[in-house]
């Protein structure tokens, strides 16, 4: 088993930035894919970015390129540097991981969750 806890949310002004942070504890070693998920009030869960552990390829929504970085570190904290952060990024944002390849990537542990918002 993994568990996840998110930290590092709260509220900001358009243009803002935030970095969320997730402790993974527990059976880590068997983690290869971990990533940050958000979903909206209405709206579908969507996957924002993700990252290998073994490679350290990444993954990101278009909606956040360019703009949001995912890396994690050899305790397999994973963590989530937002820029430039918009209305349309508030949300309840997740840390989900897996011990399958980020190909396949249907995480089966989840931290609880951390809301960010951000007003225009």
């Amino acid at each position: 088993q993994v568990q996840l806890v998110e930290s590092g949310g709260g509220s900001v002004q358009a243009g803002g930035s935030l970095r969320l942070s997730c402790a993974a504890s527990g059976v880590t070693y068997r983690v290869y894919c971990m990533g940050w998920f958000r979903q909206a009030p209405g709206k579908k869960r969507e996957m924002v970015a993700r990252i290998s552990t073994d490679s350290g390829d990444t993954y990101y929504a278009d909606s956040v390129k360019g703009r949001f970085t995912i890396s994690h570190d050899n305790t397999k904290t994973l963590r989530l540097q937002m820029k430039n952060l918009k209305p349309e990024d508030s949300a309840m944002y997740k840390c989900a991981a897996d011990d399958t390849p980020c190909s396949a990537f249907r995480p089966a542990y989840w931290g609880q969750g951390t809301q960010v918002t951000v007003s225009s």
